[in-house]
């Protein structure tokens, strides 16, 4: 028989190819549920289909998790390879949540829970550097997402000369994927996770209503960044607004799929123009900080 672990021996790290799968899992879920503005297996919009997107994940899976590599060339390499695929930017927002939880990840004993990969997270942000940003510009640029606009310091269209971190502190204001990176991920592991788990099944696999709980709660909770730089502050309070009263159902149980309505909704925002692209980024990486950390169960073919 083997020999059982002594209980002070810490479990190893989430193999790579197993972090690569949960990662790709939750960009499966991302597109078999429908998101109101968002791209879906059942409602195509924004000139993309689901295809699209899981090809993209399928391809920077590989780059996003290569053991060791330094967090910004994780970034650029993946969003090299998912542009290779895809032809223009599906998965920007996922890929700058998800390269430093890759990295973070390394140092955590597998399934040890969010506070170990938080713990681990912070640590992988301190120590960004200047070529970590300047990866990370090139990237950006060269994803070229909607909206992107110019900034008076540390603009992305320039090299950087400072750290991913600061550079990210800096738009922060302005982007709330910049602002996961200043403050250690609070939206995620403060107000996505908890969502998430509370609209989990006993079995704590995932399913739709868990997804929709989760993308409809940070809906809800702040007016979305993308259609912020697109449209403006306003337009993005008033979807916040409209998520609420789903949010609420959902919360109480509700199946919103059975409701005629909440598809109409969801076309509704597309026919405005309305993508609340990086509420679903936030709601992809807390899919796959779930399933990494033990919290749920992503049960989708990767």
């Amino acid at each position: 028989m083997p020999e059982a672990a002594r209980p002070d021996e810490a479990a190893p790290p989430l193999a790579p190819d197993a972090a690569a799968a949960r990662f790709r899992q939750a960009c499966a879920l991302d597109v078999a549920v429908r998101k109101p503005g968002n791209v879906s297996a059942a409602s195509p919009g924004h000139g993309m289909d689901a295809g699209l997107f899981l090809a993209s994940a399928r391809e920077a899976s590989v780059a996003l998790f290569r053991p060791g590599a330094p967090v910004g060339a994780r970034l650029e390499a993946a969003v090299a390879a998912t542009l290779a695929v895809a032809g223009c930017n599906t998965n920007l927002g996922i890929l700058l949540l998800c390269a430093p939880l890759a990295r973070a990840l390394e140092a955590v004993p597998a399934g040890a829970g969010p506070a170990a990969l938080r713990a681990a997270l912070i640590e992988v942000l301190a120590t960004l550097d200047v070529d970590d940003a300047r990866a990370a510009y090139r990237a950006i640029a060269a994803a070229h997402p909607g909206g992107l606009g110019r900034a008076e310091a540390q603009d992305v269209h320039e090299a950087p000369t400072v750290s991913l971190r600061e550079a990210m502190r800096l738009a922060a204001a302005r982007d709330r994927i910049a602002l996961q990176y200043a403050n250690g991920y609070a939206d995620l592991f403060e107000l996505g996770l908890p969502a998430l788990a509370a609209a989990l099944r006993a079995d704590r696999v995932v399913d739709a209503r868990a997804v929709q709980a989760l993308y409809l709660a940070l809906l809800a909770g702040f007016p979305d960044a993308h259609i912020v730089r697109k449209h403006g502050a306003a337009t993005a309070q008033a979807v916040t607004a409209e998520a609420a009263p789903w949010l609420a159902r959902a919360r109480g149980g509700e199946t919103l799929d059975a409701d005629p309505a909440f598809a109409a909704w969801d076309e509704s925002l597309k026919a405005r123009g309305l993508n609340p692209g990086t509420s679903a980024d936030l709601t992809v990486a807390a899919l796959f900080m779930a399933g990494t950390s033990g919290i749920a169960i992503l049960a989708v073919d990767p």
